[in-house]
This record gives structure tokens, sequence and C-alpha cells, in this order.
């Protein structure tokens, strides 16, 4: 039993870890799930939480796996790692068969599992941490106190220092499809030969009371008595990928949309990202004035992009002392291209040069 033991805390330390990193390199983005959630399970008042929960939880992933690894008071680590694979499986569990959910985030946006590869991942590693559950009385620590003791100050310390360090600046991997030297063009397109998903618009009307689907052949448009309620596009046949950009629509606020004019311009683009002109954080204004300049000069297009409506984003532009035009794009979009609010986004012919977090604009 022995050796099973060992191999369970290797592979159970080694994942959590592993796990723990890749989601404490992008907090924002646990959180982001988290939200999803909280949504589908009508836990709205849980939504303010979510990135404290995600700071909490990606570093204990961290502190828990190097306690597994090395022994350390495996009474309490154990019990600990039990309840969190517990949630763990019903989180992803209830992804794969509501079906309401395409992904966990099990391992953030730099490796992406489908809810059955999570939720199967899930099993096993229950699996494990109840044997070793069951036997954590048989481990030993690995090393004497002072050394065990030094590994979990750097166990506890280091998510600490690298998530403060993530939303300060931007995570230290990009895994985002905005990602430095992207092409967004060409990550709008679905990867070659694969088959995209085919939709059939569905047109739904009432009559006496009752509601029928219709498609767009065999709608009742003789029929006065039938009455137009809504119409939605249902997914008939699943595709074998998607592209990596789905979501990248600018539009002014007259509703025209501006990809083109944004994605074909010869000058350089800078797209200043505010998700929430109302939670936008400050010390940039100054350099984005100092930018506001060059535009005006001709030397770069420099365009604001928000999910806000008109009247705030006026409102945010008197207060900041910024003058350029705003776009409008889905908030999921923006929170994709950018972790930060705002981030400032350079772009040279549809491709991605540059991206900066507000405190380290240049």
């Amino acid at each position: 039993m022995k050796p099973i033991i060992a191999i369970f805390r290797i592979v159970v330390g080694v994942l959590f870890i592993f796990s723990g990193l890749i989601k404490a390199n992008d907090p924002l983005g646990l959180s982001y799930k988290m939200d999803e959630f909280f949504e589908v399970l009508h836990m709205h008042f849980m939504i303010p939480f979510s990135l404290t929960l995600s700071l909490i939880m990606n570093a204990f992933e961290i502190i828990a796996g190097f306690a597994v690894l090395i022994g350390y008071r495996m009474r309490f680590f154990s019990f600990l790692l039990l309840l969190l694979i517990i949630f763990f499986t019903f989180l992803t569990g209830f992804a794969l068969f509501s079906g309401l959910i395409r992904e966990c985030g099990c391992f953030g946006d730099c490796i992406k599992l489908t809810a059955d590869q999570s939720f199967w991942k899930d099993i096993i590693l229950l699996v494990m941490i109840l044997v070793i559950f069951i036997y954590h009385k048989r481990i030993q620590p690995l090393f004497p106190p002072r050394i065990n003791a030094g590994i979990m100050i750097f166990a506890v310390l280091f998510p600490i220092v690298l998530q403060w360090y993530t939303l300060s600046h931007l995570p230290v991997v990009d895994c985002l499809p905005y990602k430095i030297g992207n092409n967004i063009p060409e990550k709008m397109q679905a990867p070659p030969g694969s088959t995209p998903d085919v939709y059939e618009t569905v047109m739904i009307y009432e009559k006496d009371g009752k509601q029928q689907e219709f498609t767009t052949e065999n709608y009742p448009w003789q029929d006065t008595l039938w009455k137009f309620v809504d119409r939605k596009d249902k997914l008939i046949k699943k595709g074998n990928a998607e592209p990596a950009i789905k979501d990248f629509i600018l539009n002014d606020f007259n509703g025209n949309n501006m990809n083109r004019g944004v994605l074909k311009e010869s000058l350089p683009v800078y797209l200043f990202l505010v998700l929430d002109v109302a939670k936008a954080g400050s010390g940039w204004e100054a350099k984005m004035q100092a930018y506001e300049k060059q535009a005006a000069e001709g030397k770069i297009v420099l365009m604001g992009v928000t999910s806000s409506n008109q009247a705030a984003v006026e409102q945010f532009k008197a207060n900041r002392g910024i003058h350029f035009e705003f776009l409008q794009m889905d908030g999921t979009a923006i929170k994709t291209a950018g972790r930060s609010n705002p981030c400032l986004l350079i772009l040279n012919s549809g491709t991605v040069v540059a991206k900066y977090h507000y405190n380290d604009i240049p």
C-alpha cells in the first residue's frame, strides 16, 4: 500500500500545484468563470466575492499541493483536499450533466478541458485523495520540521506575490486569443479543415394562447391568426471546432459596425479597453492625453472600447479629461481581450503588437 500512497501523493500534489499556478497566473479569469457558475445557479449575491474566492482558491491549491508532497500536517490537509475535490466534482458534474456551462476552467485558459474531461479527471482525483485521507496516518513528513516549515512559508507567500503581480500588471503568460502576436481577423476564422456549427433559424408564433416553433420555410406567413413572438438560432449540428475569437464586434453608439475600419487601418490602432467606466482604475490619464495628441497629429488611431452606455461614457470622458471617440463591444469580449480595467491594446493591421495594464501604459 505504501508505494500506491506515494504515487497518489505525487500525482495529487503536482496536479494541484500545477492547477493553482495556472489559475494564479490569471485570477481574474477564474473569477469570471465563477461569475458564470453563480449566474447559472441563481446565486447572484456571490458575484461581488468572486475575485476574493478566486484568490483564496488558487492559493489554497498551491499550498495544499506542497503539503501533500512533503507530508505536512496530513490529517488537516487531506481533509481539506477531500472537501475541495468533492466541491470540484460537484461543479464539473453540474457543468457536464446540465449542459449549461461548456468548460469548468479547471486549468484556466491555458489548457482547455471539456466538461466530460474535467469531470472524469475529478473522479480520478477524488479516488486518490480518498485513499490519502483514509491512510493519512501512514504518511510521514518528508523533511525535518524546519525544512518543511520553510517550504510551507514559500508555498503561502508565492501565490500571494504572484497574484498581486498579475492583478497589478497582466498575466505573466498570456493564454488568451488576444495575446501579442495574434492576428485578430485570422483568429476570427475557424481552423482549416474544421466543420462549423450548423444553426437553423426558428420562428416562434402564437395562436389561441399556444406557442409553436416554425422554420423559415414553413412559418405561417399567410395565416393572420398567428402572431409573431420571437426568433432564435437553434443548433442542429455540432461542429468540431470554432474560432478562437468569435465576439470581436465593434459598433459606434448608432449601431454601425466599425470592425473593417479598425482591422484594416494602416496606422497603428490604439484601443483603450474600459470594461466598465464606473469601475475604471486611475493613474493613466496623462499618458492617454499624450496619445490623444499623437492621434490629432495623424501618427496613430486612438479609440476607446467599452460595454458602458453613451451617457456614462460621456461623463467618464469629462471626469478624466479625455476626448477621443468610444466604440461599444460586448463585455465578455473586453474581459477576454484585456485583463485590466482599463487596458491598452495596440494593433498593427489587425495584429496585436502590445498590451498594457493601465499601471504600465508607456
